[in-house]
């Protein structure tokens, strides 16, 4: 390979752009150390944020990577490059110009905002744009504004000055030719870019909530940089509540709930729930979310291909709920609703993945005296579901599949989920304390992998179409996925009964979602027809010690799991989401579940033996029957039925909306 011949840049025009990611660099550390010592106190404590500060050092080098490989992009077209076309130095100086001002002005905007909310700047500012007047208003009266100005212009123009006697002297010293770059330092150089675009070494690029591994958050604030805040939030910000209709459906939903202290003024939708008995021993919980448990097409229904045989004796031992409901399709969306209590009606995209709905109430915090655990096989970075439990579960302890260091992964999810259910059992046999475990399997998904490991007990079966169609599967592998799931449960519970554990210990298998498809004649048409197979999946509680068997028929919800946990648990806590103990006697509301169809853009609601529906878009409502293949007849009872359940629909949606934005962390102990 040639090196490049004398003055052509390339050498220097590598050293000029690594020494603006350098500057940059050194300027956006200098800048968090400052709101470090700042928060910190005057400099008080400020020991514990040096872990945000190398944080917020990736951070920073993913900006200032995206800043060279733009910058090295568009020095390498000759005309735009000032080592090659000496004119083109003032474009570059005047665009550097504009990065300046923009990144100044950023950086105090962030001052403020931090100042004012402990929150980086993010793009909820730019709703302050709707009422111009008002927010320069409060601005003016509150900030020096012309000194701030200032302070932009002057910070603005030294920095440019640096750079312009930078960029003299690497052009300077390429006409005289002085040193040459081999080709590969160009190669070397991107790689370095990329490298710190990508942030991490890992399956997932660093993400805003990788912050939340810092263990609080006002440490994952401070190591977020205003840029990564802003853009990461920018989708977001239109994303909100409508004030006039929550306030309109607060006392139905009130109602429902049967909150304690009703105040439309305030919206207060909280619930004091009291210990029942505590001088009963802590049982320890295993929640487990399963996969893609779609209800249909498992054993507890009557599926002839018996896929989960297991799991259906576990049912008939445990107490079993066969009508529960998703409030939505998707893992991500599960996962929120299960640990918040709170339905994900975001349309465009996922709760998880909102900087702006990172701070949200999870009562599993309300089992205080409990070590808390969450186990899953691939990276929690996916859907950027860290955020959610680091930010919001104290002390939790989270194991992701990189930290099974003698497990094999397994294929895009991670490690099986019978070495994870088998880890999972190993960490929580030697706790000496009540525990909170979560797993969240993986392996009943495309693309449906089995470990070789297995196959010597597990073997799998092959059947023809019409007889995978007619019970609700495309094809083998599919079904046996589903029947290894099985297998899967199988061990975990063969190995958690071996330990002391056990006996004091209630699992809980919950489905992620269901999987939308043909029922079939297993169920009713309305269950193919209006897509409930995508949100019925089986709810069980299994504690063989102390909990007698039983089936409920009554509807419910993924909402209604931490509750009914925290009752049978005998804890006292606040309930501030939608869902309700569904073993409590005198609990306010039952037979219901609220379900958001995203791809249909449709909310509905399944209560008593009906399905309710209305299209976001169109207006179009539905009334069916889950029970038979009966048209609705029309009559005042039908009508009055809809009209009802039109009006609970609406009140649902309006204050789940609501509450995605205020569903904090209580600041007070529980009762």
């Amino acid at each position: 390979m040639k090196v490049e011949k004398k003055g052509t840049g390339l050498f220097y025009r590598l050293l000029w752009i690594a020494g603006m990611a350098l500057f940059y660099l050194l300027l956006m550390s200098a800048s968090r150390l400052g709101l470090i010592y700042y928060a910190a106190g005057s400099g008080q404590g400020i020991n514990s944020y040096w872990a945000s500060m190398w944080m917020g050092l990736h951070y920073d080098l993913r900006e200032v990577g995206i800043l060279a490989l733009f910058l090295l992009l568009f020095s390498s077209i000759p005309y735009f490059s000032p080592f090659t076309h000496a004119r083109s130095r003032n474009y570059w100086l005047f665009f550097l110009g504009i990065i300046n001002v923009g990144a100044v002005l950023f950086y105090i905007i962030d001052f403020i905002h931090f100042d004012y909310l402990y929150q980086r700047f993010n793009a909820a500012t730019l709703n302050l744009l709707e009422d111009t007047q008002t927010s320069f208003t409060m601005l003016w009266q509150t900030y020096p504004l012309i000194r701030l100005t200032i302070l932009v212009i002057g910070l603005s123009w030294g920095m440019l000055w640096l750079q312009n006697r930078f960029l003299s002297y690497c052009m300077k010293q390429n006409a005289s030719g002085s040193r040459k770059a081999h080709p590969m330092f160009f190669v070397f150089f991107v790689l370095l870019c990329s490298i710190g675009i990508y942030g991490k070494l890992g399956q997932y690029p660093l993400r805003w909530s990788d912050a939340f591994s810092l263990g609080n958050e006002r440490s994952a604030q401070l190591a977020l940089n205003p840029f990564q805040s802003f853009f990461s939030s920018l989708d977001y910000r239109h994303i909100n509540y409508d004030l006039n209709s929550t306030q309109a459906t607060y006392k139905q939903m009130a109602d429902y709930l049967g909150v304690d202290c009703k105040d439309a003024a305030v919206l207060n939708y909280n619930r004091t729930i009291k210990a029942a008995n505590t001088s009963l021993p802590a049982p320890n919980i295993v929640l487990v979310i399963c996969e893609s448990f779609s209800a249909y097409k498992s054993s507890m229904w009557g599926n002839h291909l018996n896929p989960t045989p297991f799991f259906d004796t576990l049912c008939s031992q445990g107490i079993f709920f066969d009508h529960c409901f998703t409030p939505h399709f998707g893992t991500a969306r599960g996962v929120w609703s299960t640990l918040t209590g709170l339905p994900d009606v975001l349309l465009e995209n996922t709760a998880s993945r909102n900087p702006l709905l990172v701070d949200q109430h999870c009562l599993i915090n309300d089992f205080t005296d409990y070590h808390k655990y969450y186990f899953i096989g691939g990276s929690a970075s996916w859907a950027n579901i860290k955020g959610l439990l680091l930010n919001n579960i104290d002390s939790l302890k989270l194991y992701e599949g990189n930290d099974f260091k003698d497990v094999p992964k397994l294929d895009v999810w991670g490690i099986s989920d019978k070495n994870l259910f088998l880890q999972a059992n190993q960490i929580l046999a030697r706790e000496k304390k009540p525990f909170f475990a979560v797993i969240q399997t993986a392996d009943n998904h495309r693309p449906y992998t089995i470990p070789k490991e297995d196959r010597a007990e597990f073997t799998d079966v092959t059947l023809p179409d019409d007889s995978l169609h007619k019970y609700g599967y495309q094809r083998n592998n599919e079904l046996n996925a589903f029947r290894f799931t099985d297998f899967c449960f199988k061990k975990f519970i063969e190995a958690a009964r071996k330990e002391k554990y056990f006996a004091n210990t209630i699992f809980v298998f919950v489905g992620d979602h269901g999987i939308r498809g043909n029922a079939g004649t297993m169920f009713p048409n309305a269950w193919t027809n209006n897509g409930l197979t995508s949100f019925h999946v089986p709810l069980l509680f299994y504690a063989p010690a102390f909990l007698n068997a039983a089936r409920y028929p009554q509807n419910c919800s993924q909402l209604d799991v931490l509750p009914t946990l925290a009752g049978l648990a005998h804890i006292g806590y606040i309930n501030t989401g939608l869902g309700q103990d569904l073993l409590k006697a005198d609990r306010p509301a039952a037979n219901t579940a609220f379900i958001i169809d995203h791809d249909a853009r449709s909310i509905g609601l399944v209560s008593g033996n009906y399905f309710f529906s209305r299209n976001l878009s169109s207006g179009t409502k539905s009334l069916v029957s889950i029970i038979n293949n009966e048209p609705i007849v029309q009559n005042a009872y039908t009508d009055s039925l809809e009209k009802a359940l039109n009006s609970l629909n609406d009140a649902f949606y309006e204050t789940s909306k609501y509450l995605l934005f205020h569903n904090k962390k209580p600041a007070k102990a529980k009762p």
